[in-house]
C-alpha cells in the first residue's frame, strides 16, 4: 500500500518507520523538517512509569492556586479562558472517579505495549546507544505533599510500576547530590529511561525510515478527504492520493480532523525550557520537581530545565518569562547549577482533556488513521502508537483494545 503520513514529529516519524519496515510505500509530509515538534525540545524521557493521567480526582481544587502563582506549574494566557473553557470542562469531568480509573487502565495498557514495542525497535534498529538508563528521582516539597502522593504511587504499584519511596536528605543525596536542604522526601523509579537527545532521536528515526524506502515531501497539509477506497491529502503543493493516510501532526492535527467533519477537543499545553552548558554539575538522573511541574535532565552533554503548562493555544507569542521562572527555581533547588548562557525553547504539547491520545480510524473515513493528542507522552508512547497505526492501516487487530483512544469517545466528535 501507499501510505501518506502527515507530521514529522516523533509519532509521525516512528509510524513512518514501522510502516516502511512492513514493506509499505510511505510518504512523510510536513511543512518543515519537524524541528518545531514537541518531542524535539522535551526532557527526553521514556516515562513508562507515568500511568496516572493529569486529570486526577481533586485536581480542580488545586488549579486556582497554581494560576495565582506566576511561577507555578500552570498558567492561563490572558483572554484565552473563553477558548479553553470547553476543554477545561471536559478535563474536570475526566477527573471524576468513574472516568479516572478507566483512564489509568487505558494508559497502563498503552504504556505496556509501547515499552514492548520500544524493545523491538531498539533491537531492530540498533538504537541502544541513544539511550540513558539512569532512572528518575521525583521530589516533594514537604512531608504533606509526599503523603498526598502516596495513593497515586499505590495506583502505580497495582499497575506494575517499580519504585522506592525515600525519606531523608541524606538518602536523597545518594541518588542525586547537590539538592537544596528543603528536599527530604522523594520516590525513585529505576526503570525510567531517557534518550541522549530527543532531537537526535527523531532525526535518527526519520533517517531509518528513509533508508527503508520512505520519502519526504516538504508541504503544508491543508485538508484530508476520502477518495474511493483511499484518501487524498490537499497540500500547498497539490493533491496527493494514497491508499491510507495517517494524521499525526501533533497540535496542528485539529484542522485536518475538521476537514473530515470531526470536531475533537484538541488543544495545546505550551511548555518551556532552557538548555544549559553542564559546567561540571553532576546530574546523575532525571529529576522531577513534582510540586512545581518541571524537570531537570541531561541532553547530550548539556542540562535541560523545562516543563510547566501554559494554556494559550497555537498563535499567541511565547512568554519566555515562563522559562526564566523555571530557571530561577532550578537554581534555588540545585544551588550548584550555573544558569547563565542557556538556549530557550517553547513547544506545543497536543493534549486531549482526558490525558489519552486519539488513536483510531476516522469515523466515516476508514482509510484515514488518527494518531495525535499524546500530551506529555509523545516520545514515550510513540513505539506502541506506531505499531497500532500500522495494524489499523493494514486492517489488523492491534495488540490492545483501542476503544479508550478512539475519537468516538467524545460526544459530538462527528461535526
Amino acid at each position: 500500500m501507499e501510505i501518506g503520513v502527515i507530521g514529522a514529529g516523533v509519532i509521525g516519524a516512528t509510524a513512518a518507520l514501522e510502516l516502511a519496515r512492513r514493506g509499505h510505500g510511505v510518504t512523510l509530509i510536513d511543512r518543515s523538517d519537524g524541528a518545531d515538534s514537541a518531542a524535539r525540545g522535551n526532557a527526553g524521557a521514556f516515562a513508562f512509569a507515568d500511568v496516572i493521567p493529569i486529570a486526577t480526582p481533586g485536581i480542580m481544587r488545586k488549579a486556582p492556586g497554581w494560576l495565582l502563582d506566576p511561577a507555578g506549574p500552570l498558567t492561563l494566557a490572558p483572554g484565552y479562558l473563553p477558548r479553553i473553557a470547553p476543554w477545561l470542562a471536559r478535563f474536570w469531568r475526566a477527573s471524576w472517579p468513574d472516568r479516572y480509573a478507566p483512564a489509568v487502565s487505558a494508559q497502563t495498557a498503552l504504556m505496556n505495549v509501547s515499552q514492548a514495542a520500544l524493545d523491538r525497535l531498539l533491537a531492530a534498529e540498533a538504537l541502544e546507544p541513544l539511550l540513558r538508563r539512569e532512572g528518575q528521582l521525583q521530589l516533594y516539597d514537604s512531608a504533606q505533599t509526599f503523603r498526598a502522593s502516596l495513593p497515586g504511587w499505590e495506583e502505580c504499584r497495582r499497575n506494575g510500576v517499580r519504585f522506592d519511596l525515600i525519606e531523608g536528605a541524606a538518602a536523597l543525596a545518594e541518588y542525586q547530590p547537590g539538592l537544596a536542604a528543603r528536599f527530604t522526601h522523594g520516590a525513585w523509579t529505576p526503570d525510567w529511561m531517557n534518550v541522549t537527545d530527543p532531537a537526535l532521536w527523531v532525526e535518527t528515526i526519520t533517517a531509518r525510515a528513509l533508508a527503508r524506502g520512505a520519502t519526504r515531501l516538504r508541504a503544508a497539509a491543508q485538508a484530508v478527504r476520502p477518495a474511493g477506497q483511499g484518501a487524498e491529502i490537499v497540500t500547498d503543493r497539490g493533491v496527493q492520493a494514497f491508499d491510507r493516510v495517517v494524521i499525526a501532526a501533533g497540535a496542528w492535527s485539529g484542522p485536518l480532523a475538521r476537514s473530515l467533519g470531526l470536531c475533537l477537543p484538541l488543544d495545546t499545553e505550551r511548555g518551556y525550557n532552557t538548555t544549559l552548558p553542564a559546567r561540571g554539575f553532576d546530574l546523575r538522573t532525571h529529576v522531577t520537581f513534582s510540586d512545581h511541574g518541571f524537570v531537570v535532565s541531561r541532553i547530550g552533554d548539556d542540562i535541560r530545565v523545562g516543563g510547566g503548562v501554559e494554556l494559550a493555544g497555537l498563535t499567541r507569542p511565547p512568554r519566555m518569562a515562563r522559562a526564566d521562572a523555571l530557571l530561577a527555581k532550578a537554581k534555588a533547588f540545585l544551588p550548584g547549577l550555573e544558569v547563565t548562557g542557556g538556549r530557550q525553547w517553547m513547544g506545543f504539547r497536543p493534549s486531549m482533556p482526558d490525558s489519552l491520545p486519539v488513536i483510531g480510524r476516522a469515523p466515516g473515513a476508514p482509510a484515514v488513521v488518527l494518531a495525535f493528542g499524546h500530551g506529555h507522552l509523545g516520545l514515550t508512547q510513540s513505539p506502541g502508537s506506531a505499531e497500532i497505526v500500522a495494524d489499523l492501516a493494514e486492517g489488523a487487530a492491534p495488540a490492545i483494545d483501542i476503544t479508550p483512544f478512539r475519537p468516538e469517545r467524545f460526544s459530538g466528535a462527528r461535526a
